[in-house]
């Protein structure tokens, strides 16, 4: 592992991973980290929708290599997995943004640059040459966007994501000083009032670098998200932390990828913490998925270190579950390999690691 330390003799599994970020954290920080709205039903029915879908191997393949590379607005990526943007990383690690981006260009991804992320955006963009996205929460009038977007572009970025799921800031109950300080902040009122004419003043200044939305949970917005000439519709419910009682991110998947007809690419977060997810966002029609909760806990264990040893032990998995489904390449997955099921135990943001020591961590 060029540039960082070798955790490959430490960190087996990301249950590992886990324990190692609860141990490292404050607890405001991890219940941000961690937590979801209100209920949390949203954040369970992320982890809940994708254990709703079993796995149907074929045999009798010759499956002795497997290819887990995509590649995504012509970028290679060594997995379909790109590192989600995420605020307040500095709550995390000293060096914020440059963690994630670090990581990335060493593992072989994408990363999205958060606006609410130290350092200023000018530096992690010259911290490394690899594709990185920068996302948008509006924060200020139309002046204030085109001052922003010039700035993304000079700094050399290679796609911009709106984020379009936060008019208001979730009610988020995991209550502490840290999510009581940041609940209600004045500067969220230009959120509130983001339109498709401000996807179109974004699309306008941009001047053909490749636009995505992220945030959208129906098939409705996907249909006019592509009549607007969105590049990528991104699913999202923020991790189950904006509304509550919405669907899982990957219930979506299917019927946004129907209504966007291959007119846009498609990416999903919410709730993928292990490769078999991977695989299932793929043979569901995602082009690629996003990691939040899991690149945090990497990055709360050893800063840019853990984020890629979380990404070599989800390869390894993505690996493992192609080889047993009997594919070699990601784009030989369709739904066929999907089945629908019952769910065998109770979800919640990290029930995809029985084994972690003191079981949920809380």
């Amino acid at each position: 592992m060029s540039g960082g330390l070798d955790l490959s003799a430490v960190y087996h599994t990301n249950h590992q991973i886990i324990e190692a970020a609860y141990e490292a954290l404050p607890q405001d920080v991890w219940d941000y980290i961690c937590g979801g709205a209100e209920t949390e039903t949203t954040l369970a029915r992320n982890r809940q929708a994708l254990d709703c879908l079993a796995l149907r191997p074929r045999v009798l393949v010759d499956v002795g290599e497997v290819d887990t590379s995509t590649t995504f607005l012509g970028t290679r990526l060594r997995i379909p997995v790109m590192l989600a943007p995420m605020g307040n990383l500095t709550r995390i690690t000293p060096s914020g943004a440059l963690a994630a981006d670090d990581a990335a260009a060493r593992f072989g991804t994408i990363n999205f640059v958060s606006t609410t992320t130290p350092p200023d955006l000018e530096v992690t963009g010259a911290n490394s040459p690899h594709h990185k996205c920068f996302q948008i929460y509006m924060r200020g009038d139309t002046v204030w966007l085109k001052d922003l977007l010039k700035r993304v572009k000079a700094a050399g970025y290679q796609s911009v994501a709106l984020t379009v799921d936060s008019a208001y800031y979730g009610n988020r109950e995991r209550l502490n000083a840290y999510q009581i300080r940041h609940r209600d902040v004045a500067e969220r009122y230009w959120q509130a009032r983001v339109t498709w004419d401000h996807v179109k003043l974004i699309q306008d200044e941009l001047a053909g670098i490749p636009f995505m939305l992220k945030g959208i949970q129906t098939a409705e917005d996907a249909a006019l998200a592509v009549e607007h000439k969105v590049d990528v519709v991104y699913i999202s419910n923020h991790g189950g932390r904006q509304i509550d009682h919405g669907l899982g991110a990957i219930e979506t998947l299917p019927e946004i990828v129907a209504a966007v007809g291959g007119k846009a690419r498609v990416v999903v977060d919410g709730g993928i913490t292990r490769g078999t997810d991977v695989v299932k966002a793929m043979a569901l029609g995602a082009d690629a998925v996003a990691i939040g909760r899991l690149q945090a806990w990497g990055m709360a264990a050893h800063g840019a270190d853990g984020i890629v040893r979380v990404l070599e032990l989800l390869e390894r998995e993505i690996v493992i579950a192609m080889g047993l489904l009997g594919v070699t390449k990601l784009d030989q997955l369709d739904a066929s390999y999907i089945a629908k099921t019952i769910p065998v135990m109770p979800a919640h943001e990290m029930s995809a690691f029985p084994h972690v020591r003191n079981g949920r961590l809380k």
